[in-house]
């Protein structure tokens, strides 16, 4: 295994426990807990609405962080902050600790999740990190999948305070003993007081903001898939077990679109990524809004929403550079988290107005939009790509 590979492991871990132990946990606890406290469960859900806030709030400075000192440090407190708010869920003996809990959580998802591993590899590998997000998104594609049964298994066993409790010793245990042991203390070319990178310039700036655009977007539907989709294709008509199973398939369909992307290599510009991801992520929206081929429409779905995170990262690198990357993916996760933190407010209330119909055609506009984005920054950054 190279180094390359031995690293994308080490922080794919850290990753599988990072997204399981924050993002994933409310589909899981969220019952119990509303059931246990009497907190009425808006609130419990919403709780990690809070924490995505206070992520995307977070993000430019975790980015600039990076770019400073590398991301063995941020990396490290992203998980003990992540450890420390889950402890503070555990305890929690009323709502207002509880919510304060995932603000401290949202913190460490700042300094945690993809965003700041990816400018972590882009630090160390600069251009040459591609290879290795790739590999990340392909582990970090397994958290909802070991997570989910092992969330589980631990409420049925330690009850909800014990599976916070559990997954915040899982942290101190493994995911920070793998980033002290796997991380270099200092990256390559490390400047800590270093100015920083010049502004964006020209067309850069116009790139940054279709991308951004385009994260944003992208952040607000897929969320609202991930906490509505049971409930719009149960208003359809399937079975709570039909919708269930159909769910299942988007995770599988994400590695399966990232490993088609990593045999692809380098031998494309990452921009074309994004327009296969934009592409399979519109098909598969605009299939299930029209009634037909469910189980395809989610396979596209799952696919270009897998490739899409590649691309989330390796395209920053490839239009900006190594110097301003950590930066850069710093300021494109604070629109896409805040943007994630609204979307199951408003998917609920497009429910609520537009029906399941309704719903799933404003997600397929969307998608068609962000395809639509893409083919522009195609051709926006035709002078970056040619330099």
């Amino acid at each position: 295994m190279s180094p390359q590979a031995r690293l994308a492991a080490a922080l794919g871990v850290v990753q599988i426990l990072t997204w399981g132990s924050s993002y994933y946990l409310m589909a899981v606890l969220a019952p119990a807990i509303a059931a246990d406290t009497g907190w009425p469960l808006p609130w419990v859900v919403g709780s990690l609405s809070a924490g995505l806030l206070v992520a995307g709030f977070a993000s430019p400075l975790v980015g600039r962080t990076i770019a400073r000192h590398g991301g063995r440090p941020v990396l490290v407190a992203g998980c003990l902050l992540i450890s420390s708010g889950l402890m503070m869920l555990a305890l929690a003996q009323n709502l207002a600790v509880f919510v304060a809990g995932w603000a401290l959580m949202g913190a460490g998802m700042a300094a945690g999740l993809y965003d700041p591993a990816f400018a972590t590899l882009g630090r160390i590998y600069g251009r040459e990190a591609r290879r290795a997000i790739t590999l990340l998104t392909l582990w970090g594609g397994f958290a909802s999948t070991v997570c989910w049964p092992l969330s589980a298994l631990m409420l049925d066993q330690f009850g909800w305070r014990g599976t916070a409790a559990a997954y915040a010793g899982l942290h101190l245990a493994i995911s920070v003993p793998l980033l002290l042991r796997a991380l270099p203390k200092t990256p390559p070319g490390a400047a800590p007081h270093a100015a920083p990178p010049a502004e964006l310039a020209g067309c850069e700036r116009a790139a940054f903001r279709i991308m951004a655009t385009i994260q944003t977007l992208a952040g607000l539907a897929v969320t609202i898939v991930a906490v509505h989709l049971i409930a719009l294709l149960g208003a359809r008509g399937l079975p709570l077990a039909a919708a269930v199973a159909l769910g299942t398939l988007i995770g599988p369909s994400q590695v399966g679109g990232r490993l088609i992307e990593m045999a692809g290599g380098t031998r494309h510009h990452p921009v074309w990524t994004l327009i296969a991801a934009t592409t399979a992520t519109a098909a598969g929206l605009v299939l299930l809004a029209g009634s037909g081929w469910p189980a395809l429409a989610l396979i596209l779905y799952g696919a270009g929403n897998g490739v899409f995170s590649i691309a989330r990262g390796a395209l920053p690198m490839a239009l900006f550079g190594p110097d301003r990357y950590p930066r850069i993916m710093g300021r494109l996760a604070r629109p896409s988290l805040v943007a994630q933190a609204a979307a199951p407010l408003v998917g609920a209330g497009l429910i609520a107005l537009a029906g399941a119909e309704g719903t799933l055609a404003v997600l397929a506009g969307i998608a068609a939009t962000n395809l639509a984005l893409a083919a522009l920054l195609l051709h926006r950054t035709a002078p970056l790509r040619a330099a």
